[in-house]
């Protein structure tokens, strides 16, 4: 494995590899180190663009040491099959104690005492601040930050009120918070932190309009994104005193140059730096390190923003059901014609509680596979996107239990084109194998593996004799023979999943159709590897 190092990380994380291949390029030789690089691990510094991955055709994995990924192209990388994973969590207390930091030099008028006093004045007198302790502190957004500052706060013998639609009540319980709406946090807060992430419903939620919600004089704290402050309506604000002060770590552009934020004496500035710690860079990139070291040699997903993510013991019992959808989708793709409109995949028993995602792409994948070209293979990261492109439709269902009121559990995909809808249903065996149970509603059970004839015929007397027969004279050998009947209209049918060793050449298929009492023969082979990781 190859590891390229784009920016600056602590040396312990790179130490994790072992005798994997890193290296550390400068700007310049960036390019050339790319093109067997299985991993690249970032800060904020390197810009991960489309461009860059196409320098990098082995690419698996985009690891980025922090949180925001707003240097990735997380729609370039999803549609490469590339995981981008980033650290939520690793410097939770780093920020949560910049936040305090800023808070108590608003409260303490900690900037100006210090600059007064290096230019050698004693200005006692017109520093008097006010105290934490009794006043209500307003957090929006509830996650690893947000609960660290709230730990803290508390100590200090603050209220506090917080908004988070995402957050049980029970958790907030347990922390001695406050839930409330976001009207409810402007309106009694003394002091508000912005915890969120950048979306539109969050872009420039503090503006004029949220500003008249607030107590007059309220500080305002934010470490987390730039964009979430009209900038225009804070300025107003604090020139008219309904904003009594701002401590600011981010901007909407950076770095900040010509800003009357900076000419403002109720305003606080740092440069980015809340998750700057030492404990905290050496956190993240040894986390980062750890998730993609998991992800190459295990295919465990963790902190991905591109796809779904589970633990090690999830993605272990999962496993045999991503195999499962993947030969799934590629028998019904070999066995079935015309243009496919939609695929639905439908699961039962226990896995339909699961984070079935990844089931779901890897079936699209196995089917996507027999007709991609290789350039644009598809897997579990970026098959529903190249179905999307192709304008087929993925549809879900899921129910606990399988009809007869049993709790197997099964996996369904349909396939729908303009003229017919087909299914197959399938099953994973102890020991982990998929197997076939099910072919549009007519029961017969196969193993999913090998090289496999598919075959529909009228149910009359001689069939198998005269399949045995010819497969004989092609010297083809039967590993299974399994068989299923039904009804095609008025007309009995049967279907006939036939396992056999070596290749399928097309004369042992021409032969098989020259029997009158054969409807359909195809040939399935299961070549693609086994899903255990999502390789472009």
């Amino acid at each position: 494995m190859k590891i390229v190092v784009a920016d600056k990380i602590s040396p312990s994380a790179s130490a994790i590899f072992g005798d994997w291949t890193v290296v550390s390029p400068d700007k310049e030789a960036l390019a050339g180190q790319l093109t067997d690089a299985d991993a690249i691990l970032v800060r904020s510094a390197t810009f991960v663009d489309a461009a860059m991955m196409d320098k990098a055709p082995k690419l698996r994995v985009i690891g980025r040491a922090g949180v925001g990924v707003d240097n990735v192209d997380l729609d370039a990388a999803t549609k490469r099959g590339i995981v981008v994973m980033n650290t939520p969590g690793g410097n939770a207390v780093a920020v949560a104690e910049h936040t305090f930091a800023l808070m108590l030099a608003m409260a303490r008028h900690m900037v100006r005492a210090d600059t007064t006093m290096h230019s050698g004045k004693w200005e006692k007198k017109t520093l008097q601040g006010t105290e934490l302790r009794g006043k209500t502190l307003g957090i929006v957004g509830l996650g690893r930050v947000g609960v660290e500052v709230s730990r803290r706060a508390l100590a200090f013998g603050m209220k506090v009120i917080a908004h988070d639609p995402y957050v049980a009540p029970s958790l907030a319980q347990q922390l001695n918070i406050t839930l409330a709406t976001l009207d409810e946090v402007y309106a009694q807060s003394d002091y508000i932190t912005l915890h969120v992430g950048l979306t539109p419903q969050t872009q420039g939620m503090i503006n004029a309009d949220s500003l008249r919600k607030m107590k007059k004089g309220v500080r305002l704290v934010n470490c987390a994104r730039g964009e979430l402050l009209n900038d225009p309506a804070v300025i107003e604000a604090l020139q008219s005193g309904q904003l009594g002060g701002a401590a600011l770590d981010v901007y909407s552009n950076e770095p900040l140059k010509d800003s009357p934020l900076a000419t403002m004496a109720n305003v606080i500035l740092t440069p980015h730096i809340a998750g700057s710690t030492h404990e905290a860079q050496e956190a993240v990139g040894v986390q980062i390190a750890l998730q993609v070291r998991e992800y190459l040699t295990k295919g465990v997903i963790q902190n991905a923003v591109n796809v779904p993510s589970i633990s090690e013991e999830e993605y272990q019992e999962m496993l045999p059901y991503i195999v499962l959808g993947e030969r799934l989708g590629t028998f019904l793709a070999q066995s079935c014609e015309g243009g496919v409109e939609e695929m639905g995949l439908s699961y039962s028993g226990e896995i339909a509680d699961w984070k079935t995602a990844l089931i779901r792409n890897a079936a699209v994948a196995g089917a996507l596979n027999q007709i991609a070209h290789a350039h644009e293979r598809a897997n579990l990261v970026n098959a529903a996107s190249i179905a999307e492109e192709r304008g087929i439709r993925l549809t879900e269902r899921k129910k606990t239990h399988d009809a007869g009121g049993t709790a197997a559990n099964v996996l369904r995909m349909t396939f729908k084109t303009g003229q017919q809808e087909n299914t197959v249903a399938g099953c994973v065996q102890p020991g982990g194998l998929p197997r076939l149970l099910e072919i549009d509603g007519i029961h017969v059970e196969a193993p999913l593996a090998g090289n496999v004839i598919y075959l529909r015929n009228l149910d009359v007397p001689g069939v198998i004799g005269r399949v045995g027969t010819v497969l004989g004279q092609h010297n083809v050998n039967i590993a299974n023979f399994s068989l299923g009947r039904g009804r095609n209209g008025q007309e009995a049918s049967a279907i006939a999943v036939v396992q056999v060793d070596g290749e399928i050449k097309e004369p042992v298929l021409e032969s098989l159709r020259g029997i009158e009492t054969i409807l359909l023969a195809k040939a399935i082979r299961f070549v693609a590897p086994q899903p255990k990781t999502v390789s472009a």
